[in-house]
């Protein structure tokens, strides 16, 4: 990843797909409070991979950047008050 973070992606809508511009990854489930371990992907030469916990299937997009998915909303970004260590 271009800034060194492993992005994150949820399926808090229950999707059966979520496409995405990235191979590695993790998948969290719902959205906190309710997400499942997190759980690091990677799809390797492959174009898809199914998340061993929520089944979700989240298929390669080379037409999408390194932070976009789709469905959108689909990318997790946690809370600054989270990633600045504070609680």
């Amino acid at each position: 990843m271009a800034d060194g973070k492993t992005p994150k992606f949820c399926n808090e809508a229950g999707v059966r797909v979520i496409h995405v511009g990235v191979k590695e990854f993790e998948c969290i489930g719902a959205k906190p409070p309710f997400d499942h371990p997190h759980v690091f992907l990677d799809m390797g030469r492959e174009n898809e991979i199914v998340c061993g916990y929520c089944s979700t299937l989240y298929k390669f997009d080379p037409a999408l950047k390194e932070d976009e998915s789709r469905p959108a909303d689909a990318l997790y970004h946690e809370p600054a008050h989270a990633v600045a260590g504070h609680g």
